[in-house]
């Protein structure tokens, strides 16, 4: 049984706040062991439910933040970017099942920090529906035919991926009380809990429907203004549908996927390019 984990940070138990999820942060360190934490946790649970491989991806930010040396060493860990499957790198056919671990909402919505692959986008929809990185990466598990049995975070995309992925098992960690704000259990709760779940949903893997893949996926992406959305516009295929919307219809997940990490370059880079009369 081979099974492989996304592990994100703006859905442990315990983190909140942007100086905790952004590297340089005070909090950053202490996000690090929470994170790591229930990394370890989810681990812990997949090889009781069976697991005789463990592959971990660290899916946030600079994708380099578990603390490698208090890492389960029965995991294998992929970090580091870019990587041209992003949150879902390392998946492949051979895998059984798959958990998605600290995962947080969409953006647009309520959520603790919620935002969908790049805090500088207003929305992200996939055929006509704002999406969160939960969705798109089931997508991309899909796509090689392999479940997503467990998900972990807060209330609002606990209860969101159960309406899009019936019968999978989650863990809601907090509850959100604004963007930076939230009611959590404590660490150790957390952990437990998780461990429980995932040696539940492994057990159970084989009973688990593998998500449908649309035989095509319009990606439309609400950028942050209208420099980046022209630039977003340059990418082959790519439409402005929108004063500051682009859209790419994709052929896969990947595709999707590479589509909505250039236009996360295009922000990021028309953001920095208007520091200078941000700051004046």
């Amino acid at each position: 049984m081979r099974v492989y984990i996304s592990i994100d940070m703006e859905g442990v138990a315990g983190i909140a706040t942007m100086d905790q999820v952004v590297r340089g942060g005070h909090g950053y360190p202490r996000a690090q062991h929470l994170m790591t934490g229930e990394a370890n946790a989810a681990i812990a649970g997949a090889f009781a439910g069976g697991a005789t491989e463990v592959t971990i991806n660290d899916s946030h930010g600079t994708m380099d933040n578990l603390i490698h040396e208090d890492l389960d060493p029965r995991a294998r860990i992929i970090f580091g970017k870019p990587k041209v499957d992003c949150m879902a790198e390392g998946i492949d056919k051979d895998h059984d099942v798959a958990l998605f671990i600290g995962y947080h909402a969409a953006a647009g919505g309520p959520g603790v920090i919620a935002h969908t692959y790049s805090s500088l986008f207003n929305e992200v929809r996939v055929n006509g529906r704002a999406v969160s990185e939960a969705d798109v990466n089931a997508l991309q598990a899909a796509a090689v035919g392999v479940p997503v049995a467990l998900l972990t975070g807060d209330d609002v995309i606990c209860a969101a991926i159960s309406e899009t992925l019936p019968g999978i098992e989650t863990v809601t960690v907090k509850e959100a009380h604004g963007y930076n704000a939230a009611d959590s259990m404590s660490p150790s709760e957390a952990r437990r809990l998780i461990t429980e779940a995932a040696t539940k949903a492994v057990a159970g893997a084989s009973t688990l429907a593998v998500t449908d893949v649309p035989a095509t996926i319009e990606v439309s992406i609400d950028m942050p203004n209208i420099s980046a959305a022209e630039h977003a516009e340059m990418i082959p295929t790519a439409e402005r549908t929108a004063i500051r919307t682009v859209q790419v219809v994709a052929h896969s997940p990947r595709e999707a996927v590479n589509f909505i990490t250039a236009c996360y370059q295009f922000a990021a880079a028309s953001m920095h390019a208007m520091l200078p009369l941000i700051n004046r």
